[in-house]
This record gives C-alpha cells, sequence and structure tokens, in this order.
C-alpha cells in the first residue's frame, strides 16, 4: 500500500485532563476527515513506556518524558484516511513547540503543545512503527487483517 490508510497516534496527558481542549482537538481530527477506528484512555505504565519510547533510553530527555507521560490519562487512537501517517503528522506539526508556534501556529502542537515533551500529540512515523506501536496498545488489533475487511473496503470508497 503505497498511502498506507492507518495511523497511531497518542494525545498526551496535559491535552486530555483538559476537557475543553480534548473535545477541540477531537473536534479537529474529525474536521480533518481521520476516522477513529480503535481508540481508549490509558494511565500509562513504567514497563509500557520503556517498550514504547526504548528507542529514546540513552537520550537527556528520557525520564522527563516517561514522568510526564506517567503524569496522567493518555488517548490512545488508531485513526484511517488516505496516507494517514502522513496526514496525521501534517496536522500535528513540528515537536519543536516553539519553533511551531511560528511556523505552524494552526497544528496540534500550535495549538495545544507547551513544550518540547509536553507537545500535545504522537504520531507514527512509517509503516513499521504504526506496526510496532499499534501491537503495544492494541494487541488484539490485526492491521493487514483489518485491511482486508468489509468495513475497510467501504471506509476506502467513502475516502475517494
Amino acid at each position: 500500500m503505497d498511502k498506507f490508510p492507518l495511523t497511531f497516534a497518542i494525545i498526551k496527558p496535559h491535552v486530555v485532563s483538559n476537557p475543553v481542549a480534548f473535545q477541540r482537538l477531537q473536534s479537529i481530527i474529525s474536521d480533518n476527515k481521520f476516522e477513529v477506528i480503535r481508540s481508549k484512555q490509558v494511565k500509562l505504565t513504567e514497563p509500557i513506556l520503556a517498550e514504547f519510547y526504548g528507542e529514546h533510553r540513552d537520550k537527556f530527555f528520557y525520564n522527563r518524558l516517561i514522568t510526564f507521560m506517567r503524569s496522567g490519562e493518555t488517548q490512545a487512537l488508531i485513526l484511517h484516511k488516505i496516507d494517514a501517517i502522513t496526514s496525521w503528522r501534517n496536522l500535528m506539526g513540528p515537536t519543536k513547540v516553539f519553533k511551531t508556534l511560528y511556523s505552524h501556529p494552526e497544528s496540534l502542537r500550535g495549538q495545544f503543545g507547551l513544550s518540547d515533551t509536553r507537545n500535545a500529540c504522537h504520531g507514527s512515523d512509517s509503516v513499521a512503527s504504526v506496526e510496532k506501536e499499534v501491537k503495544i496498545f492494541f494487541p488484539d488489533f490485526n492491521i493487514h487483517d483489518w485491511c482486508t475487511t468489509s468495513e475497510f473496503q467501504a471506509k476506502q470508497n467513502r475516502s475517494r
């Protein structure tokens, strides 16, 4: 699939804990024609975060990131849209919030980000990342099986 139809997203604790911001962000997701395939609110544990952010373990910000992500509920999402990975990453905006405020103020991170760690949301950066991250948060969801279902076919036809 050249324009992969799914991506994985996390809405971070500072947004989920603010009902007005969280509802607004959900409206933006819908307004941008993303369909939520799976969703769950979860308080993340150290083992899940260690698996999810393992590639950052030796970086200076790792402890701050893990502490922040354990500070409250997050929303994990599987989103559907044609070219979902690129579309979601464009909607999120750049990681560096202070730059994003000037370069992409309308992006999710421009509107809801507070710092580089508290940057509102996460999005997978590749098909391999989607597969890995979905497996961590939604272990019973099989991407390849879903992509062959009538649900997927109907969504693809509506998206065209």
